[in-house]
């Protein structure tokens, strides 16, 4: 998770670098665009760690472990 948070890190240095008055056009454009970057990847990695916790709320291995219940008064023909 320690990869995340710095590449979170850098996507907030990233938008400040682009808010500053005092950059260039150029260089303002190369960090945005780097930024948009940073963040689509940001965003599949939380992707990835929603669809595991709802994984884990649903827990499909006890589900999977569970064992069918069976009635003692099957009717029998």
């Amino acid at each position: 998770m320690k990869d995340f948070e710095e590449r979170l890190e850098k996507l907030e240095r990233l938008g400040e670098r682009v808010r500053a008055s005092d950059i260039p056009l150029d260089e303002a454009l190369d960090a945005f665009e780097e930024g948009v970057k940073l963040a689509r990847s940001l965003e599949k990695d939380l992707e990835k760690v929603e669809s595991r916790i709802e994984q884990l709320m649903n827990n499909p291995e006890d589900k999977a472990s569970e064992k069918p219940e069976l009635s003692l008064f099957d009717a029998e023909d």
